[in-house]
């Protein structure tokens, strides 16, 4: 049976998952410890999001700048990758989630692309949660790569330079195909964006929590979720204006 979420469950939402390190170091254990308790948090995080109907979660996994991490602890998190699609792919797949991957794959090895492809075609005909996995990517890189098409499309003549808008933008960045990111949470009490989807939040709500990312809980969900129905999306209208639209 789907689930029809309220009006105030945000139908996309995209997290920033951050403190995996600290989580580990505050515990005097190896970085990649603090990673391995990270997957379980995209466990749990999936599920909420599935039971409460959202439509679609981006998870920002690895960055295109996290290559500039320690050689062992990069390692570590692609041995992890790997491990955790083998692992939860099936159990996604059976809950209906489709799972797709945003960034440049081809840097990643041919072991671990071949692996990403197959997830994506086991889960490719599912209806249900829309599972997004940001690796490798970055907001200004995902901007290049529009403008970069854009570019070639014009050169080709296959499209007029002055009809090129935010709409024509738009449908070239990853994620043009699914709602607007509602909501995006980051833990670890950065308050930054961290070149993730610059141009997909423009609009979305943010919330930032202290709670370092292996502590992701239901309970902290909730308390985004709850904070969340209750703002004003205004969209640029004055508070008088979206209340009418809203209402």
């Amino acid at each position: 049976m789907s689930v029809i979420p309220p009006a105030s469950t945000p139908r996309h939402v995209a997290i920033i998952m951050d403190g995996n390190g600290r989580w580990a170091e505050q515990r005097r254990r190896p970085r990649l410890v603090g990673h391995r308790a990270g997957a379980r948090a995209v466990r749990d995080t999936i599920e909420f999001c599935i039971d409460r109907g959202v439509e679609a979660l981006t998870l920002f996994a690895f960055s295109s700048e996290n290559w500039g991490r320690p050689q062992e602890e990069v390692s570590g998190l692609m041995r992890l990758f790997l491990s955790v699609l083998d692992r939860e792919v099936d159990e996604l797949a059976r809950r209906g989630a489709r799972i797709r991957f945003i960034g440049e794959a081809q840097a990643f090895s041919p072991d671990i692309q071949k692996r990403m492809q197959a997830t994506e075609a086991l889960t490719a005909a599912n209806t249900g949660l829309t599972l997004v996995i940001a690796a490798n990517y970055g907001g200004r890189q995902d901007i290049a790569t529009a403008a970069r098409q854009l570019a070639t499309e014009a050169r080709d003549g296959r499209i007029d330079p002055a009809t090129i808008d935010e709409t024509a933008f738009g449908d070239r960045m990853a994620l043009a195909d699914l709602p607007a990111v509602d909501l995006c949470i980051r833990t670890g009490g950065d308050l930054r964006i961290s070149n993730f989807l610059l141009w997909q939040l423009a609009y979305a709500e943010l919330w930032f929590t202290p709670t370092l990312w292996p502590d992701m809980d239901a309970a902290t969900l909730q308390a985004a979720f709850d904070d969340f129905s209750r703002r004003q999306r205004r969209f640029g209208l004055t508070g008088a204006q979206a209340s009418r639209q809203q209402a």
